[in-house]
């Protein structure tokens, strides 16, 4: 009896990690695809971007600072580099630090390219 006792906490701790770290990662990939879709249709120059992505991160919840963000233009191609570390509680009480990297190449269809 005590066995399965314990194979079911472990079985529930388990699951609770599984759900903060799918959670932080859906997280991430919907930050990600929002930072792509402000790069290409919204953001007009690198300035415009950081703002937004700042925005993007607050309405996220990311915790990411300005100088972790590289963001360079070429044409009608931005480049977009950086990362954020997040604590996620894999266990009650117990958090680890999950580290996220963006690194994101989009390309401005030529109807919305500005030319700088």
């Amino acid at each position: 009896m005590i066995k399965l006792f314990v194979k079911l906490a472990i079985v529930a701790l388990l699951a609770n990690a599984a759900f903060h770290i799918g959670a932080e990662y859906l997280t991430y990939i919907r930050f990600r695809d929002a930072i792509r879709d402000a790069a290409m249709f919204k953001a007009k120059n690198e300035t415009e971007l950081m703002a937004r992505v700042m925005e993007l991160a607050e309405q996220y919840e990311v915790p990411l600072d300005e100088e972790n963000m590289v963001i360079e233009r070429e044409e009608r191609r931005f480049h977009v580099n950086g990362w954020y570390d997040k604590e996620i509680e894999v266990a009650p009480t117990y958090f680890y630090p999950w580290h996220f990297g963006l690194s994101l190449e989009v390309v401005k269809p030529a109807i919305y390219a500005v030319t700088p």
